[in-house]
């Protein structure tokens, strides 16, 4: 049987180096590639340690064929944070934590235990994007 396994994720991004500045120097992931063309940008990054996972941050309305309304519903969608999300995980979630929200992300969650049995934390992205980091094992 063969494994099937998630490579890439992808994110919205409204502001291209806001999104870079974050991912990079405040998450500290590193970058695989930085596309930039016709005014849009691409821009891959992931774990260091993990070389096969990774999240693309887009320009959520550079997919052909898109009318204006739909775009304009996407970018309000992405505006208020309820179009694109993620959950991640950290061997060490209380110092992930600090971390983040002394860089300066927006925290939605402090380090919660849940009732159904995850220490979990939120943050929002730039763009707004729900990063929801849960405490591993």
């Amino acid at each position: 049987m063969t494994t099937t396994t998630i490579h890439s994720s992808f994110l919205p991004h409204t502001d291209p180096d806001a999104s870079l500045a974050f991912y990079r120097d405040v998450l500290g992931w590193e970058v695989r590639n930085d596309v930039r063309w016709d005014g849009n940008a691409w821009i891959t990054v992931g774990p260091a340690d993990q070389p096969d996972t990774a999240i693309v941050l887009h320009p959520p309305t550079a997919s052909p064929g898109l009318t204006e309304d739909e775009q304009r519903t996407l970018r309000e969608l992405v505006a208020k944070g309820s179009y694109f999300g993620v959950n991640l995980a950290s061997d060490d979630l209380d110092t992930l934590f600090a971390t983040l929200e002394s860089n300066g992300a927006e925290v939605v969650q402090e380090p919660t235990d849940q009732p159904y049995g995850v220490r979990d934390c939120a943050f929002r992205d730039p763009a707004g994007n729900l990063l929801r980091i849960q405490q591993k094992g």
